[in-house]
C-alpha cells in the first residue's frame, strides 16, 4: 500500500483533497444537528424529570437573564424603570425572540431583590441555545446594555449569551498549530518536513469533523464531541505523522532510496501506528460500558477523527513523501549525505547520557520518579465530583457578573434552585417539613398541574457548594420519607449530583475495561506477561497524577488566574471518563514506540540491560519531542473560551506530560532493568496458545549495528556487544569495531553510538577476531569465543594505543 501510494502521489492527493472538500461543502450544507442526549436512568432527578415533562411540556427556546442593579435608589425608580422597560420592550419585538417576562409588570415582584437594588428579567428565545443566531444574540446584549451607565449596571447570563463571549471558533486549534510547528521545525530542522505532519493533522481532523457534522444527522451526537475529537485528533495526528517520517528520514540518511525509505518506514513505524491508533480507539470504545447514553455519540466523533488521521498517515504521509523526495532532509543534511555519502543514524547528547544514567542508577530514578507521581496524586484524595456553570467563568465577563448579581440579590441558592416534585397534591406538611430543614432559604409550592405538584426549593448555599449536596441527601432520606408521599428531588443541580455519583460507580467498570484490553493487546504484541503490566500501572499513576494536578488548579485554585480561567469549583464529573479514556490510549501509543523498539534489541542480544538502554536512547527524543506537541495542542484550549474545554486541556496536558517525561522515560526503563530478564517472561503454555501479532517488524535494510548475520539463528543469534571506552570510563563514540574469522576475512562492521555501545552479528559459534579502532586512540584487537549466546566484550581505547594479535 505504501508503494502504491508513494508512485500514485497526485492521485491520492487528489482523493484526500477532493474528500476533505466535498465533505466540508456537505456538511456546511446540511449544518449541524448537535443533540444534547442526556439520561440517567433509575436515579431521583430523572423521575422528577418525567413528572416535571408530564405535567408542563418544555418551552422549546432557551431562557436567558438579564440582570441590573441600582448604586443608588432602587430599580423601582422611574429613571432607571423607563430605561429598561424600553429595552426590554425593544428585545422583545426582535425577530427569533418568543419572549421576554420583566419584573415589572404584576406578576415579576418576585424578580426584584428585597432591597429593590437587583432586579431581572428572563428572554426566551425561540430556539435553544446553540441555534440561535449569534448576531440575534448579540443584539439582545447590545439593546440591554445599552441604558447602563450613571449608576446602573446591566449584565446578562445564560447558555446562548455564552456563546458571544468566547474567542473566535478556531482560536484554539491555530494556537496549538503554530506551537508544534515550531517543535517540529526544532526536531527536524526542515521546512518541508515540518509541514508534513502538520498537513496530515489537518486532513484527518478535517475530515473527521465534518464526518462527525454529518453522522450528527442521523444519530445523537453531542457539541462537545466535536471539540474532543479536535482535540485528540490534532494530538494523535502529528504524533504518528512524525513517528514515520523520522524513520522515513533515517533510511535515507543509511543511503536508501526515497521510495524505499518510505516503504520501509510505512512498514515499520506505520505498523506501530496502526497498533497505536486501534488501542486509541479500544480505550475510546471502552466508554460505551458506563452505559451514559451522551457518551455514545463522544465516542463515535472521536473515533472517527482517530481513524481518519491513521488512514492520512499511512496513505496520504507517503504520497507526500513521494513528493519532496530528499527534501524531506534539511539542508545541512542533504549537502552532508552527498559529500559523505551514507552514514548510520548516531545517537548522542542528553538521550544517549540520560540512558545511560538511568542504566547506572535505576534505584534512585525510579525512586525520584515515584515520590514525584506519589506528591502530584496526593490531591486526588479531596477530588469532588460535580457540574462546571457560569459561576466558574472569568470575573470580567457578563455571564460571571449576572451569576453574581443574582446570587447577590437573592441568594447564592438562586443560581441552582432545587424542584421537590410531588405526583399529586403536596400536603400541607411537606412543604412546612421543607421549609424547617437546615440549608433551605426560600420555598415556594406552585399549584397543581396536570397531577404534579411543583415545590421550588432555593438552598442557602450555592450550586457547587458541598453543603447543597447535603440538602439534597436531607430532602430525599429523611425529610420526604418523613411525610410519607411520592416526591422526588429534581433541577439541575440534582441532576449534576446524581451524574456524579452515576459517573463515580461505573468508573471502577470503565477503568478495568480499559487496563485489562491493554493488557492484553500488549501482551500479544510484544509475548510478556510483564511489560504489560508495567504498564497498566503506569497507566494508573499517570491518571492519579494528573487528576491531583487537575484538583490543585481547578478546584483548589492553584494557578487559576495565570491561566485567566475564572473561579474554582469541583471538577467537571464527565471529565474523568473521557479524560482517562485518551490518556490510556495516548499512554499505549508512547508504551508501543519505546518498548517495541526494546523488543526488537532484545530479540537480537537477550541481553535485557542494552535492550532497555538502547531502545530508551533510540526513542526518547522522538517520543519527548511527541509528547511536546501534544502538550502545546493540550494547552492552547484554554483559548477556547470554554471552562470545560479548558479543564480537559489542562488535565490532559498535564497527564501526557507526566507519562512521556517522568514515566516512560525515567520511570519504566529503571523498573526494566532492575528487573532483568524477567522482563520479557512468559509462560511456555502461553507462548504455545497465544497468536502472534508483530508491531513492528525488523528493518531488512540500512541497520547492520542491530540486525543479526546473515545465517545467524532466531532469537538466540550468535552476537558479540559491549562498550568502547577510554581508561577513565569516558564513552567513545564513531569507534569502527569490526569482525573477522581468525583468517582475516571480514564478516560485520558497526560504529560505536554516542555511549560507545556496538553489537556485532556473529554467524555462528566460534572463535573470532574483534578489532577496535578510533582517532585519537589508535586501535585495540582481541580474540572472541563465541558460544550459543551473545557474548559481551568491553573494549578500553587509550590514546596512541596499538594492540596486535598473534
Amino acid at each position: 500500500m505504501a508503494r502504491w501510494c508513494y508512485r500514485h502521489r497526485l492521485v491520492v492527493l487528489l482523493l484526500w483533497v477532493g474528500a476533505l472538500f466535498g465533505l466540508g461543502v456537505t456538511a456546511s450544507g446540511a449544518g449541524t444537528n448537535y443533540a444534547e442526549v442526556f439520561s440517567l436512568p433509575n436515579t431521583d432527578s430523572k423521575q422528577a424529570y418525567d413528572l416535571m415533562r408530564k405535567a408542563f411540556p418544555e418551552r422549546a427556546g432557551d431562557t436567558d437573564t438579564v440582570v441590573w442593579k441600582v448604586d443608588e435608589g432602587t430599580v423601582r425608580d422611574e429613571a432607571v424603570r423607563s430605561r429598561m422597560e424600553a429595552a426590554l420592550a425593544e428585545i422583545g419585538r426582535m425577530e427569533g425572540v418568543g419572549a421576554v417576562a420583566g419584573p415589572y409588570a404584576g406578576q415579576g415582584a418576585a424578580q426584584i431583590s428585597e432591597d429593590g437594588r437587583i432586579a431581572y428579567a428572563q428572554v426566551t428565545f425561540a430556539e435553544q441555545a446553540d441555534a440561535v443566531p449569534k448576531a440575534l444574540v448579540q443584539d439582545v446584549v447590545d439593546t440591554a446594555q445599552e441604558p447602563a451607565g450613571d449608576g446602573l449596571q446591566v449584565e446578562l447570563g445564560g447558555q446562548a449569551i455564552t456563546r458571544v463571549q468566547e474567542p473566535p471558533t478556531g482560536t484554539a486549534e491555530l494556537v496549538g498549530i503554530l506551537a508544534a510547528a515550531v517543535v517540529l521545525f526544532v526536531a527536524f530542522g526542515s521546512l518541508f518536513a515540518m509541514l508534513l505532519p502538520l498537513v496530515v493533522a489537518v486532513f484527518g481532523v478535517g475530515t473527521g469533523m465534518f464526518g462527525t457534522q454529518l453522522i450528527s444527522h442521523v444519530t445523537d451526537v453531542p457539541e462537545l464531541a466535536s471539540l474532543l475529537a479536535t482535540l485528540i485528533g490534532l494530538g494523535v495526528g502529528i504524533d504518528y505523522a512524525l513517528f514515520i517520517v523520522t524513520r522515513h528520514r533515517r533510511g535515507i540518511l543509511r543511503g536508501m532510496d526515497p521510495e524505499e525509505a518510505a516503504v520501509t518506514a510505512l512498514n515499520t513505524s506505520g505498523r506501530a501506528v496502526l497498533f497505536a491508533g486501534g488501542t486509541v480507539c479500544i480505550a475510546l470504545a471502552g466508554m460505551l460500558v458506563t452505559n451514559l447514553r451522551f457518551l455514545d455519540g463522544v465516542v463515535i466523533g472521536t473515533s472517527l477523527t482517530v481513524v481518519l488521521s491513521v488512514l492520512a498517515a499511512v496513505t496520504l504521509l507517503p504520497a507526500l513523501l513521494g513528493l519532496l523526495g530528499h527534501r524531506v532532509l534539511s539542508r545541512r543534511q542533504r549537502r552532508r549525505l552527498e559529500a559523505a555519502g551514507p552514514h548510520g543514524e548516531t545517537v548522542g547528547g542528553l538521550a544517549a547520557r540520560w540512558s545511560a544514567t538511568v542504566q547506572r542508577r535505576p534505584r534512585a530514578v525510579a525512586a525520584l520518579a515515584v515520590v514525584l507521581m506519589a506528591a502530584l496524586a496526593v490531591p486526588l484524595l479531596s477530588l469532588r465530583l460535580g457540574t462546571v456553570d457560569q459561576g466558574n467563568d472569568d470575573a470580567s465577563t457578563t455571564t460571571r457578573q449576572a451569576y453574581d448579581l443574582l446570587a447577590e440579590g437573592f441568594g447564592p441558592g438562586f443560581n441552582g434552585p432545587l424542584q421537590v416534585v410531588v405526583d399529586g397534591e403536596a400536603p400541607a406538611g411537606l412543604v412546612r417539613a421543607v421549609e424547617d430543614t437546615e440549608g433551605v432559604a426560600q420555598v415556594a409550592a406552585a399549584p397543581p398541574a396536570g397531577g404534579v405538584t411543583v415545590i421550588q426549593v432555593v438552598p442557602d448555599t450555592s450550586p457547587q457548594d458541598v453543603e447543597t449536596d447535603r440538602l439534597i441527601d436531607t430532602l430525599r432520606e429523611d425529610v420526604i420519607p418523613a411525610a410519607g408521599v411520592e416526591a422526588h428531588v429534581g433541577g439541575v443541580t440534582a441532576v449534576s449530583k446524581d451524574f456524579a455519583a452515576v459517573t463515580g460507580d461505573r468508573l471502577p467498570l470503565f477503568v478495568g475495561t480499559i487496563i485489562g484490553l491493554g493488557f492484553l493487546l500488549l501482551l500479544l504484541a510484544f509475548r510478556s506477561l510483564v511489560v504489560p503490566l508495567t504498564a497498566a500501572v503506569m497507566n494508573l499513576l499517570a491518571a492519579a497524577a494528573s487528576f491531583g494536578v487537575l484538583v490543585m488548579v481547578f478546584q483548589w485554585g492553584v494557578g487559576l488566574d495565570v491561566l485567566g480561567l475564572g473561579e474554582e469549583g469541583p471538577i467537571a464529573a464527565f471529565l474523568p471518563i473521557i479524560m482517562l479514556s485518551l490518556l490510556f490510549g495516548l499512554s499505549m501509543d508512547y508504551q508501543v514506540f519505546l518498548v517495541s523498539r526494546m523488543h526488537e534489541e532484545w530479540v537480537h542480544t537477550r541481553d535485557n540491560a542494552r535492550a532497555v538502554r538502547v531502545g530508551l536512547a533510540e526513542t526518547s527524543r522522538v517520543i519527548n519531542s511527541a509528547a511536546l506537541i501534544m502538550v502545546c495542542v493540550f494547552l492552547a484550549f484554554v483559548l477556547s473560551g470554554d471552562y470545560g474545554a479548558a479543564m480537559a486541556g489542562v488535565g490532559l496536558a498535564a497527564a501526557v506530560a507526566l507519562d512521556a517525561f517522568v514515566l516512560r522515560t525515567a520511570l519504566v526503563p529503571a523498573v526494566m532493568h532492575l528487573l532483568g530478564r524477567a522482563n520479557w517472561w512468559l509462560p511456555a503454555a502461553l507462548e504455545k496458545r497465544l497468536p502472534h501479532l508483530a508491531v513492528e517488524p525488523k528493518e531488512d535494510a540500512g541497520a547492520p549495528a542491530t540486525a543479526p548475520a546473515e545465517g545467524a539463528p532466531d532469537g538466540a543469534a550468535s552476537v558479540v556487544h559491549g562498550f568502547v571506552r577510554t581508561p577513565e570510563g569516558e564513552p567513545v563514540r564513531g569507534a569502527a569495531v569490526t569482525l573477522l574469522t581468525p583468517g582475516g576475512r571480514q564478516l560485520d562492521r558497526v560504529v560505536s553510538l554516542a555511549d560507545g555501545a556496538y553489537i556485532v552479528a556473529v554467524p555462528a559459534p566460534g572463535t573470532y577476531l574483534l578489532a577496535v579502532t578510533a582517532s585519537p586512540y589508535g586501535s585495540r584487537a582481541a580474540h572472541v569465543t563465541v558460544a550459543d549466546g551473545p557474548y559481551v566484550h568491553d573494549v578500553e581505547l587509550t590514546p596512541g594505543g596499538v594492540d596486535v594479535v598473534n
